[in-house]
């Protein structure tokens, strides 16, 4: 059985469509209400918004964007909040409810997956893969993105590609395969210097023991990836699921077929790019060159 998902569920994030706060989505409300009880909670405590913000170290502007359920809290905010307010872990409490909201409902099954993986291999080739992205790489991608987001969905966003790294702290540690094109290791995406930084959070992810890095080279004939990005994740229980993406559209997989086929794909893709000692060769050179 297979099923559509969404913008956050991208295997590279290369196309993602826009999810607005969907009318089947409950993301939306739960943000509101966390709003609200952050406004209730000042307003209780005699203050202003400005005054809340220049207490945790925010600005007047976002800490009406989060009472009125337009930006997401950071865990910080509501941890700081709280105390200023005196909310006894009332509002810190809200962190959990906010960390799954930064998901869309049709994706929040694949974060889940993503958490429950005891191995997981993707092959990227548009950009570079959402799980290696940095903050500033990640916001660009979406800042280029036709129709345009608002500022607003683009931090909405770049904090929920952000949140799904933690993939790489869980313990016990999964094993992390990717192998990534070279064309988007070339691409100056967001310019020269955030493809520099990006090329150098590559080396640093690299060299994990749990992860391995390779590269496709662009020169490369036999290549078994040429359909698009996929990736695929072995459960805790045995069991394996796939997705895949074109354009709008994201997919998640699991008849065990197809889940047979990108697993075979895969693993001839990762014999035919670089090994990972020399794949960090070649993005040191490609950091060099910058």
């Amino acid at each position: 059985m297979a099923g559509g998902l969404g913008e956050a569920g991208a295997a590279d994030g290369a196309e993602e469509p826009d999810p607005g706060m969907e009318s089947d989505d409950d993301s939306g409300a739960v943000i509101a209400m966390v709003g609200r009880q952050v406004r209730l909670w000042r307003e209780a405590a005699g203050m202003r918004a400005a005054e809340l913000g220049s207490a945790i170290g925010y600005g007047e502007n976002q800490v009406y964007k989060v009472e009125t359920g337009k930006r997401i809290p950071k865990p910080e905010f509501l941890d700081r909040a709280d105390e200023v307010l005196g909310a006894g872990g009332k509002l810190a409490a809200m962190k959990k409810d906010v960390a799954e909201a930064r998901y869309p409902k049709k994706v929040r099954d694949l974060a889940k997956l993503e958490a429950d993986a005891v191995e997981m291999g993707a092959y990227a080739a548009a950009v570079v893969h959402g799980l290696l992205q940095t903050e500033e790489y990640a916001r660009a991608l979406y800042q280029g993105r036709r129709p345009a987001f608002s500022e607003d969905r683009v931090e909405r966003l770049v904090a929920a590609r952000m949140a799904r790294q933690s993939v790489f702290d869980r313990q016990p540690s999964p094993l992390l395969t990717f192998v990534q094109e070279e064309t988007a290791l070339r691409r100056p995406v967001g310019g020269r210097m955030v493809l520099r930084r990006q090329l150098e959070h590559l080396l640093e992810v690299s060299a994990l023991r749990h992860v391995e890095v390779q590269v496709m080279p662009t020169e490369t004939e036999e290549h078994a990836g040429l359909d698009g990005s996929h990736q695929v994740l072995k459960l805790s229980d045995g069991t394996a699921v796939a997705h895949n993406e074109v354009q709008l559209t994201s997919r998640l997989i699991s008849e065990p077929r197809e889940v047979q086929i990108l697993e075979m794909r895969y693993g001839l893709i990762r014999s035919q790019a670089l090994t990972p000692r020399l794949s960090r060769s070649f993005v040191e050179k490609l950091w060099g060159e910058l």
